[in-house]
């Protein structure tokens, strides 16, 4: 049994810490989970890091490795950085502890990081396939050349451009401050044939490939161009410069090594997407994974989304396209037509071979193509329906359109859907719904192989959601059609796909099974978030209790609070109207609820310093940065719902100078995830509880859903994931010993005891005074005069 305290990267732990670390030591040796909620400031991060690596450098465990999950991006920079700590602090006779973050292509991929070869963001995943087959076919079995002569003539291409003088381009394609063997533009084989016939290929890809073991008995591993014994902590950029520097694939490289390193740093999908998960990280899924759940308030949502399915109009388009595409070879060699030259079609042996291959019969290609033609068919009236009862002469007023949700249900009442009745009413079977995932394999495997490119096929998606949605239950999916608005000037003037992008969706409402099941797959490992409670209702919902009930493996629980300062801090929650919509009406509207609001939030935007004003939507955030205009005299910034860019423009803006009033939507990105540490953030305000529209179909299904499995819907899938994300609003405020400031929490469900109330899910330490409105000023005064005092 090793130390813990050798492996924690600073002198001194905090008293949590020495719990935490101690507790999920204990629990994963006998394959529990430690659940914490630990306010900003406990350590989390460094908690789960040490007992995790302790586990794993222990010879008395069966642990190999520690795999991190985290939503949030800063979240896993900090796993980096303190992994790094640990290193640097280990002592002289230790290995450092070797780390590996996973990243997608796109962030990796040599071209596409420089946008070279005609490799985009948009491209990145069907170019990288396509290279690496024709890589592999150029020196695989019955090839024509091997992997080392396709790197050796990459590299004299090179040679040969700075060898000609030409210095009017970049000779050396270069990426993460490192030269690598190559031009910039993607080399291309052959040997004496046609012109046009050569081949492109991948170099650094084909480096790999050369790097690989001979025999059978070897490991990938042997292809990693660095020594995991003395790297420590490897992030996606010293991958990447690690690789090209060598000349060989960086994500290669990466699934090579994920397997063989002590800490993998990764995003949930790396756990929970089945597709991810099939293809990349399965071999980590395993009991000597010691995994760790950052940010664990969002498991539930994201695990939700990755679990649920869904198909768009638009697939559906192309899967019926690329099924008459493969069905018409045959056709035309069964109706006697030939092409020119009097030969049959050349496509024909092709897919009669892949069909004799597999167990697909020409019978039931026709047949899917039939079923997906008739199913776009009923979705198009389906819509077009609903636009004619909803929208009256929607045809001549496209841009008034909104999103939309068309149930298949009722959502309140769980029974079979709609489109499954349809589809039963016109006489198609389970075999038609569940066979069309293997014609999607076929379809894929002729069209890939007729255009030797290997892309990624409409059909296979479209065959696996048919399966998905025959054999998924009625009460925990609930089936829809959702319509989202785009622009596509393509279709016609007069058309709704022209307005809406139309989605067949199967949602996962009950994510409990999924997690609960995954999790089950690993040793041991801690949960964490500063935002849990109410524990119990968290353990329920991520499967956990399960795991405890039926397998007894442990589930230990552990709550740290604030233990910085607390005079440096002052919280309210302000008894003001409930700002529900019955009360306040639209936005604009002039009312009692409104007048509270608009007091109590201009009297904290008046404090020095930034403010952060949380409100429920977006339209909501609009009406207050309004009315604060006219009563704060610092700026007033206003989110919006756009792109990622803008926003982290906004941010940056509001860091920057002197005090500024930003007022932002509760759902939006700003209020989750962001560093306010220091003097960025002087208070924060939520105003009303932020429970999502109750009235979505969506929403009411998963609450019906929540009401089978846990007995009351409403908290477990809407009450208590509002109060996280005004708990997570608010945990902005306070992020060091350091940081002075002042939350808020505005509308008397937060301060008082009462049929609707969610002081209850706050946490259990009295940090929270409730005020009513008119004393919150003589609460912040009394904070100011304690402040100057000091």
């Amino acid at each position: 049994m090793t130390n813990w305290r050798t492996v924690f990267g600073h002198e001194h732990p905090y008293d949590p810490q020495v719990d935490g670390i101690e507790t999920a030591i204990d629990t994963a040796r006998d394959g529990g989970y430690t659940v914490i909620e630990g306010a900003c400031g406990t350590g989390k991060t460094m908690i789960a890091l040490t007992a995790g690596i302790d586990l794993v450098r222990d010879p008395d465990t069966d642990y190999e490795r520690v795999l991190v999950l985290t939503s949030v991006k800063q979240q896993l920079h900090q796993f980096e950085a303190d992994l790094e700590t640990i290193n640097e602090n280990l002592p002289a006779d230790w290995d450092p502890v070797s780390g590996l973050t996973l990243v997608g292509k796109a962030d990796v991929c040599p071209y596409n990081r420089e946008g070279a070869a005609g490799i985009d963001d948009g491209n990145v995943y069907d170019r990288c396939e396509t290279l690496r087959d024709r890589t592999r076919d150029l020196t695989g079995e019955g090839g024509d050349t091997t992997a080392q002569n396709l790197a050796a003539r990459a590299r004299s291409q090179q040679i040969g451009l700075a060898d000609s003088g030409d210095r009017s381009r970049s000779t050396f394609l270069e990426t993460a401050g490192e030269p690598t063997p190559y031009p910039p533009d993607l080399p291309e084989y052959g040997e004496g044939g046609p012109v046009g016939a050569e081949t492109e290929y991948c170099p650094f890809y084909a480096q790999y490939l050369e790097d690989l073991p001979d025999d059978e008995e070897g490991d990938a591993v042997e292809a990693v161009p660095y020594d995991f014994t003395d790297a420590g902590m490897v992030t996606p950029e010293e991958l990447v410069a690690r690789s090209v520097k060598h000349g060989t694939c960086p994500h290669s490289v990466m699934g090579a090594a994920l397997g063989h390193v002590e800490v993998v740093i990764g995003n949930y999908y790396h756990a929970f997407d089945p597709r991810t998960v099939g293809s990349f990280t399965g071999a980590l899924l395993d009991d000597s994974t010691f995994v760790v759940c950052d940010e664990a308030h969002m498991l539930e949502p994201r695990v939700r989304d990755l679990v649920s399915e869904g198909v768009a109009d638009t697939t559906l388009r192309d899967a019926e396209t690329e099924l008459s595409r493969v069905i018409q070879p045959i056709k035309d060699e069964r109706e006697g037509r030939q092409v020119e030259g009097g030969s049959k079609t050349a496509d024909a042996d092709l897919v009669r071979g892949e069909l004799n291959d597999s167990d697909v019969s020409y019978e039931e290609l026709n047949r899917t193509l039939e079923f997906v033609r008739d199913l776009r068919a009923e979705l198009d009236r389906r819509v077009t329906a609903h636009l004619d009862r909803n929208y009256r002469g929607w045809q001549s007023n496209l841009n008034d359109l909104e999103d939309e949700e068309l149930p298949l249900r009722d959502p309140k009442a769980p029974a079979e859907d709609e489109l499954t009745e349809w589809a039963r009413n016109a006489g198609y079977g389970d075999a038609d719904w569940v066979r069309a995932e293997a014609v999607g394999a076929v379809v894929q495997r002729v069209l890939n192989e007729a255009e030797d490119e290997d892309r990624t096929r409409a059909a296979p998606a479209v065959g696996r959601v048919l399966g998905e949605w025959y054999r998924r239950g009625h009460t925990d999916y609930f089936r829809e059609i959702e319509l989202e608005r785009t622009w596509d000037d393509t279709e016609p003037a007069d058309s709704w796909r022209r307005a809406y992008n139309a989605r067949l969706s199967l949602h996962n409402c009950v994510p409990s099974d999924a997690i609960g099941d995954r999790l089950g797959t690993f040793g041991g490992g801690i949960l964490m978030s500063a935002t849990l409670e109410p524990i119990d209702a968290f353990t329920e919902v991520t499967g956990l209790q399960y795991l405890a009930r039926e397998e007894d493996r442990p589930v230990v629980e552990r709550r740290y609070g604030l233990h910085f300062p607390a005079e440096n801090r002052e919280s309210f929650a302000v008894a003001a109207p409930k700002f529900t919509y019955d009360n306040r009406g639209r936005p604009g509207e002039e009312n009692p609820t409104r007048t509270h609001y608009a007091d109590a939030i201009a009297t904290v935007a008046r404090l020095p310093g930034n403010v952060l004003v949380g409100m429920p939507s977006y339209a909501e955030a609009e009406w207050t940065a309004g009315v604060l205009e006219d009563r704060v005299e610092k700026p007033v910034l206003l989110d919006a719902a756009t792109d990622d860019e803008t926003t982290q423009s906004l941010k940056a803006e509001f860091f920057a100078g002197g005090g500024k009033v930003l007022v932002t939507s509760l759902r939006g990105t700003l209020t989750e995830g962001v560093d306010y540490s220091g003097d960025r953030l002087a208070a924060a305000v939520v105003c009303g509880v932020p429970i999502v529209n109750t009235s979505s179909p969506r929403t009411e299904a998963v609450r019906r859903a929540y009401d089978d499995a846990f007995g009351d819907g409403f908290t477990y899938a809407l009450t208590i994931p509002a109060v996280r994300k005004a708990r997570q609003a608010v945990g902005r405020v306070i992020r060091s010993p350091e940081d002075v400031g002042v939350r808020v929490l505005l509308d008397e469900r937060y301060a008082r005891e009462s049929w609707d109330s969610v002081r209850p899910y706050l946490p259990d330490d009295g940090e929270f005074q409730a005020v009513s409105p008119d004393m919150l000023d003589v609460g912040l005064e009394r904070f100011r005069s304690r402040l100057s005092s000091q």
